[in-house]
């Protein structure tokens, strides 16, 4: 079934879907079909609009679950369970609990670092000690196809007065998601090797950004209002299990992280981004790129005992690559507005209203095939009146 697809047996990714006029309940991705995991294996646990329950059941579950429906798929399921996508309605995964974002892309830190601190070091003496990070606003994380209207906010002025309106350079941000199956507790640091029992897959990220709010608030205390309004994630969770054939070396960390960064999860993962302008592809960001890798940045949120629950979301920050094609934001691909991008015939910079941005991605899969972590997608609506 569905065997040529990005969306083959090899991957089987994990959603929630409501067939119209139904409750939702979780399922399983096959081609261009969604199965219905409740009543094709039997079990209530799946009869929920949520992962939560199966999440936090651990990796030995998680692999049990995969295992039977990979032999189911290569075999017969009732067509009863089988939908077509096309005529159901996704939803959120699974409620997010707490959000952290990190700062991973050295390319992305350095562009940034060589817009905003052009007579300085890009990157500021901690980046290559730590993995960055802030945390967010959990409330806000929508599922893709969701609106996201233009947020207001503080802005800075020439006259060092702010003023207060609509975001004027609103941005997106590429980036990957990993949500957290199997909880930690308070008090007690997660190790670096235990990424594998606790990560229950990945989901792609679209971090909406007001850059003008942001630039104005973010000194001292880092993101605020300018971040909070909208993170979309994809419908679609990709078990770490089938990313098994991405994994790739990390790039030479320089210094050597400290001991507790240190261990055999120190691999990142080959996945090829591409970001969509209203239809017109415009940036290829390249995950294999990134700097600190998924248990690094595990390991670096509980180091202080941090606890962790099952739905809890930690993204990587936006995916950039050395090359202005491999920008995964559009203040780099614009370099801060002063080198415009060719947009379906227009010169553009940022979102306006109504545009629509669609994040997609493809990581290796087994027998030199590809697997698809489906998109996140959004569009922007324009500022309400207060």
């Amino acid at each position: 079934m569905a065997a040529d697809s990005v969306f083959g047996p090899d991957n089987l990714p994990y959603g929630v879907f409501a067939p119209r006029g139904r409750g939702g309940r979780v399922g399983v991705r096959i081609g261009d079909h969604v199965i219905d995991l409740a009543a094709t294996l039997e079990d209530a646990t799946f009869a929920r609009p949520g992962l939560a329950v199966f999440m936090a059941q651990g990796p030995e579950r998680w692999r049990e679950v995969r295992d039977r429906v990979r032999e189911l798929v290569d075999g017969e399921i009732d067509s009863a369970a089988v939908h077509a996508l096309s005529e159901v309605d996704l939803g959120l995964p699974v409620r997010i609990g707490d959000y952290v974002d990190f700062y991973a892309s050295i390319d992305h830190a350095t562009n940034l670092g060589r817009l905003f601190r052009p007579d300085g070091e890009p990157l500021l003496p901690n980046w290559r000690h730590l993995p960055v990070g802030y945390h967010g606003r959990a409330g806000t994380v929508v599922v893709s196809g969701t609106e996201v209207v233009r947020p207001h906010g503080q802005r800075g002025t020439d006259s060092g007065t702010p003023d207060f309106g609509p975001s004027r350079r609103l941005d997106i941000e590429a980036e990957l998601g990993f949500l957290i199956g199997v909880g930690s507790p308070l008090g007690r640091p997660v190790d670096i090797d235990e990424f594998g029992d606790r990560i229950f897959g990945v989901a792609l990220i679209n971090d909406w950004s007001a850059r003008d709010i942001q630039a104005w608030e973010y000194q001292p205390l880092g993101p605020f209002l300018g971040k909070s309004f909208a993170t979309s994630i994809s419908a679609w969770v990709t078990p770490l299990a089938a990313l098994e054939a991405a994994r790739i070396p990390l790039p030479e960390q320089s210094p050597e992280p400290l001991p507790y960064l240190q261990g055999t999860e120190r691999w990142g993962l080959d996945i090829d981004f591409t970001v969509a302008w209203n239809g017109q592809p415009v940036t290829y960001p390249p995950y294999a790129r990134m700097y600190w890798s998924p248990a690094q940045m595990l390991a670096h949120l509980t180091a202080n005992g941090a606890a962790t629950r099952t739905g809890d979301l930690y993204a990587s920050g936006t995916v950039s690559g050395p090359k202005p094609d491999q920008r995964g934001s559009f203040i780099e691909l614009s370099w801060g507005g002063t080198a415009p991008v060719l947009v379906n015939g227009q010169q553009r910079t940022f979102l306006e209203d109504g545009d629509e941005v669609t994040i997609t991605a493809t990581a290796p899969g087994p027998n030199a095939a590809r697997i698809g972590l489906g998109e996140v997608k959004g569009r922007i609506q324009p500022a309400r009146s207060r």
